[in-house]
């Protein structure tokens, strides 16, 4: 897919999503049930909560025309632009409380979730990323925090057992401490691959939003001891200029990633990423849930799902209909009990589980790989829980 066609279909997916923060931004009534989605419509996140919104306002949608959530209480979703950026988020989730924000959906990013949580967290307001993978977001909130994306040390774990499988020995671990999912999430592959025998030859670190990652491409091609693949939890724009600059300088080590190389821009560059690997929460086999949910995306939307966000947005609206079922209640504090009590629930891309976990779910890892900017299915691992690192 094309750049142009991705920029025009953000550029569609943005204007969407303006409309409906004016359609959801009216005087609530007294019985509604108002969510607060403190969500990046511009920005660097907007390409990945943006997907993520569109799913959950699917649900919203489909869970109001049943009566809403728990067949009770009707939802007015709320809608406010953080702009990528932490300290707007924050304002934004203050605006949503002082509107009246019984349930509050924070970007798909730690930082700008912990802002949020740090408001919503006294006031027992349960906060959920859109795709917030960070397991110490949920230690660095509270008891209200949770994520539901495969968390970053859990991908982590799938990455580097399916790297061990494939023979893999010598591993360049290439971070940013710029953000925590940038940062820590090559590390966590580390500690895993290590433990199975791997070797770390060597280590690089970048500025997020850098253009010239010509020094790393010379540093990874001066090493002694020669990687056979290269991880980093990179991405837009930073993941695409440093593939081309190591590509165009004759180096071809596979280079592995995380869920957000899944979009329309990394497609785009075509042979480019051929070879690389990265995550994701679902793979749509005939005749699953998952085909079936990405066939009503696009009727209800008017383009398919061009990755996993757009289902896992839905999710958190099912998951949040069936802790309302089970409280029995709109009540706040009831609901977030319900969610941290939730076992084997089962949605649309399997089962998911945060009972007995501090709020990262546990839930099976997809992993896929480019083929001429084709995503293909590789394999569903679901990590051995003691094999996990800590946070």
């Amino acid at each position: 897919m094309s750049d142009l066609h991705h920029t025009r279909r953000l550029a569609a997916a943005l204007m969407l999503s303006a409309v409906s923060a004016t359609t959801f931004s009216g005087t609530a009534l007294a019985d509604d049930f108002i969510i607060g989605a403190a969500t990046a419509q511009t920005g660097g996140l907007a390409p990945y909560d943006q997907p993520a919104l569109a799913g959950f306002k699917m649900a919203i949608d489909e869970i109001n025309a049943k009566g809403g959530l728990g067949g009770k209480y009707k939802v007015k979703l709320i809608v406010k632009d953080t702009r990528s950026d932490t300290a707007q988020t924050a304002t934004v989730a203050q605006e949503l409380l002082d509107e009246g924000a019984k349930v509050m959906i924070s970007p798909c990013d730690a930082d700008p979730s912990i802002s949020v949580g740090q408001l919503t967290q006294p006031l027992g307001i349960p906060t959920i990323t859109l795709c917030g993978s960070a397991p110490i977001l949920t230690g660095a909130v509270g008891d209200v925090m949770f994520g539901s994306y495969p968390g970053d040390n859990l991908q982590a774990t799938a990455i580097a057992d399916f790297s061990i499988s494939e023979g893999k020995k010598n591993v360049y671990l290439l971070t940013s401490p710029d953000a925590t999912y940038t940062a820590n999430l090559p590390e966590y592959f580390g500690k895993v691959f290590e433990a199975k025998g791997g070797k770390i030859v060597g280590r690089g670190t970048f500025t997020m939003g850098q253009p010239d990652f010509s020094a790393e491409v010379t540093k990874i091609k001066g090493l002694a001891e020669k990687p056979d693949l290269i991880m980093t939890a990179a991405y837009e724009p930073d993941f695409p200029a440093f593939i081309q600059q190591l590509r165009a300088a004759g180096v071809d080590i596979p280079v592995y990633g995380a869920d957000a190389l899944n979009t329309p821009t990394i497609k785009g560059l075509g042979k480019l990423v051929d070879g690389v690997v990265f995550t994701a929460a679902g793979y749509a086999q005939p005749g699953s849930k998952l085909e079936a949910f990405n066939a009503a995306f696009e009727k209800a939307v008017g383009h398919a799902p061009e990755s996993t966000y757009e289902v896992n947005g839905y999710e958190i609206g099912l998951i949040l209909d069936e802790a309302a079922r089970i409280a029995g209640s709109d009540d706040s504090a009831a609901i977030r009990t319900a969610m941290a009590g939730l076992k084997d629930f089962d949605s649309i891309t399997g089962k998911i589980t945060y009972a007995g976990t501090t709020g990262m779910p546990l839930r099976a890892v997809v992993l896929m790989r480019y083929e001429a900017g084709t995503p293909k299915y590789v394999s569903t691992i679901v990590p051995v829980a003691e094999e996990v690192p800590a946070p």
